[in-house]
């Protein structure tokens, strides 16, 4: 028995009091059941976790009578694609159970969503699963091992094959030729050359799945544990030019002398320095912002009379540029505004030279940054890639010094809840005027006034208040 046969046995057995139940009751319905796919895959690696995956050949709404009653929570959402969501409550915890009715599926030339068909033979399903490794079952409650497509051959040499041709596979569901880019990057398999020359010859083909499931398998990609080989597969098979075009934009032509580095070997190496800088798991706004933080240079590069090349103002124009992008993958507000406010911020530390800054210039850092400073740290920290070592450990010597004088501001001014020393309420009953854009004017003077001198006692602020409303007057 192969290593991986053994780690797979074990996690069955670990999860085969809930698999062998729920398998007996299709049982004695007269339907079939099989763990498969991701399930059997993470299981062989021993990884499994209390995500169940299953397939039969009972139809959906069979499968919702037999689990209505035995499971603790059932969900349909996905019925119309063949797939009933169950949760199972026991005493080594909650198994979050999905059961997925044979199928195959297709999509058309101007699709977005997949024809559902349903099949009668688990090889049926087997061969329209996206790779070999996700194409294996255990049949229960048996336990007999199902591997039609080799796929424990190439679990074992980590490669990554299509059941069906590439060309058969991609054409049905185009979302898994990024999904060879997420399995790149999570578990750090290969995929086979004929995968790759399929991937490169449709890559256009990705255009009609939705920027939804786009945006998810993008997602699943970053945060994993080598995110840099899955974006290197997306760009150099062409995908990333109609998912994320700004990354491949990044591969500048080096002018002759090699005035500048390569910005985009310069962005793969930020991220995974911001990812050995993460201290709570994978962090995605992290993640995105050192990806896209350079995404303005190509827009903003200019050969300058000297010979210098020059990137002025990349960070605004690559602030919006990651908006837009964003925008289009259909991300969250929050998040957007989150990662393009990291990139706008992203060169900010570069005006604090040897530690000239002033105080003042220290609390707009931190008031600008907000609830991103950590991030902000994190990114900028990232963002050293040069090769001289000196010059390496001087900017970490004075970024070290900022975070001290921040550190010192916050303990002596609360920095993280910098207020004006007078609120809107005060500000109308002392200047005698109702709510309206005076009030708002009149707030953010006073927030200025904070920023500017620091913390003020109440006498001052009153007496500063009324100056500026004289000179308004």
């Amino acid at each position: 028995m192969s290593e991986a046969q053994t780690l797979g046995l074990q996690e069955l057995l670990r999860v085969s009091p809930v698999a062998d139940e729920i398998a007996r009751r299709f049982r004695t319905a007269g339907f079939r059941l099989a763990l498969v796919g991701g399930s059997v895959r993470d299981a062989l690696l021993g990884r499994l976790g209390n995500d169940l995956d299953f397939t039969t050949d009972a139809r959906p709404h069979d499968v919702l009578k037999l689990v209505k009653g035995w499971a603790d929570a059932v969900w349909d959402v996905g019925i119309a694609f063949g797939t009933v969501g169950a949760r199972k409550d026991t005493e080594d915890g909650s198994f979050l159970i999905e059961i997925t009715t044979y199928r195959s599926e297709a999509y058309d030339r101007t699709s977005r969503k997949p024809e559902v068909t349903y099949g009668d033979t688990i090889d049926q399903d087997l061969v329209r699963r996206d790779f070999t490794v996700n194409a294996m079952a255990v049949d229960l409650p048996d336990r007999g091992f199902v591997d039609p497509h080799r796929g424990l051959d190439d679990l074992e040499a980590r490669v990554l094959r299509t059941p069906a041709t590439p060309e058969e596979s991609f054409s049905d569901d185009p979302l898994r030729m990024m999904r060879a880019a997420r399995f790149a990057a999570q578990l750090d398999f290969t995929p086979a050359p004929e995968v790759v020359a399929a991937m490169t010859a449709m890559a256009e083909r990705i255009t009609i799945v939705s920027a939804e499931r786009v945006q998810a398998e993008l997602n699943k990609l970053l945060l994993a544990d080598h995110p840099v080989k899955g974006l290197r597969l997306l760009v150099d098979t062409g995908l990333a030019d109609h998912v994320l075009p700004e990354l491949p934009a990044l591969r500048l032509e080096s002018d002759e002398h090699h005035r500048h580095k390569d910005v985009y070997e310069h962005s793969l190496t930020v991220l995974e320095q911001a990812i050995a800088l993460e201290t709570a798991g994978p962090d995605l706004p992290l993640r995105l912002a050192a990806l896209l933080h350079d995404i303005g240079k190509p827009r903003t590069r200019r050969f300058e009379p000297d010979g210098r090349v020059s990137f002025h103002h990349h960070e605004v124009v690559g602030a919006k540029m990651t908006r837009k992008r964003m925008r289009a993958l259909k991300y969250s507000n929050d998040l957007v505004d989150e990662v393009s406010r990291l990139v706008e911020l992203h060169l900010r530390f570069h005006g604090y030279g040897g530690g000239e800054w002033t105080d003042s210039a220290v609390r707009r850092y931190v008031t600008d940054a907000g609830p991103l400073l950590e991030r902000l740290h994190k990114l900028t920290r990232s963002d050293c890639t040069t090769r001289n070592r000196k010059k390496a450990a001087a900017l970490a010597r004075t970024y070290d010094s900022l975070e001290e004088r921040i550190t010192l501001l916050q303990e002596r001014e609360e920095l993280d809840a910098i207020r004006p020393a007078l609120d809107g309420n005060q500000i109308m009953e002392l200047l005698g005027i109702r709510p309206g854009p005076q009030v708002g004017q009149a707030y953010k003077h006073m927030l200025e006034l904070r920023l500017e001198h620091g913390p003020m006692d109440h006498e001052a602020a009153v007496a500063a208040l009324r100056e500026w409303w004289t000179a308004q007057q």
